[in-house]
């Protein structure tokens, strides 16, 4: 691996396959075992001799690219709402992962304080986003006491772990196979691209020029 070489922090997952037609559209190919399922490799070279790839947890690339380890990254907007990192700029919208993240609680509720939203007053979310969460309860003027989970959302409003969750919904469909409906959406999430702004300030002319590649596959409204 060469060491001055520009790091871009991609997404595992879902995200990870919407972001490749981008890299190919923007000329950034990775070496093969980049797409080789079994690969235990975190860190990729790609055609760009200047261009590393490393691969992390969506939460993480935030965090790799705040910190400065990682220049660039790929991020969904949920996740900047989440962190609020200072140290992150975030030009461009790429339009890709897009869902919402939104309130949901069990369809058929037998609580009356939970049918009215406007009723509200002190409830229990199941959630990862417990920053998003209490400020998106405490302008309603509802206590919010937050129950951390990283997965099975769903089941917690079932098992009586929470009256609701605030989760990312695509389509629903896990959502209404579980019992549950969504209640109000927060806010519509797209994934970015971001950069460190210390990076950008030191090594401007590169990061500029990789910036100008995906802003050259994209619509003009993607600027952010």
């Amino acid at each position: 691996m060469n060491n001055n070489s520009l790091i871009l922090a991609l997404p595992k997952g879902r995200i990870l396959k919407a972001c490749i037609p981008l890299l190919e559209a923007a000329n950034i190919i990775p070496e093969p075992a980049f797409f080789d399922a079994d690969s235990r490799l975190l860190r990729f070279k790609t055609n760009d001799p200047g261009l590393d790839i490393i691969r992390v947890r969506s939460f993480d690339v935030a965090t790799f690219v705040a910190f400065g380890t990682a220049s660039l990254g790929i991020c969904g907007s949920d996740v900047l709402m989440e962190f609020d990192y200072p140290d992150i700029y975030a030009p461009l919208n790429l339009d890709v992962g897009r869902c919402r993240l939104s309130v949901a609680q069990l369809a058929n509720t037998k609580d009356k304080n939970l049918e009215d939203p406007a009723r509200w007053s002190q409830i229990r979310v199941a959630t990862k986003y417990p920053n998003i969460t209490r400020r998106f309860f405490a302008k309603k003027g509802v206590q919010a006491d937050i129950v951390n989970l990283h997965g099975a959302m769903e089941l917690a409003p079932v098992l009586k772990l929470s009256n609701l969750i605030i989760d990312l919904v695509d389509t629903g469909s896990t959502l209404k196979a579980n019992g549950l409906q969504e209640v109000e959406t927060i806010v519509d999430v797209s994934s970015r691209l971001i950069i460190n702004r210390t990076a950008l300030k030191t090594q401007s002319a590169r990061i500029n020029a990789l910036t100008e590649r995906f802003l050259q596959t994209l619509p003009p409204q993607s600027i952010a």
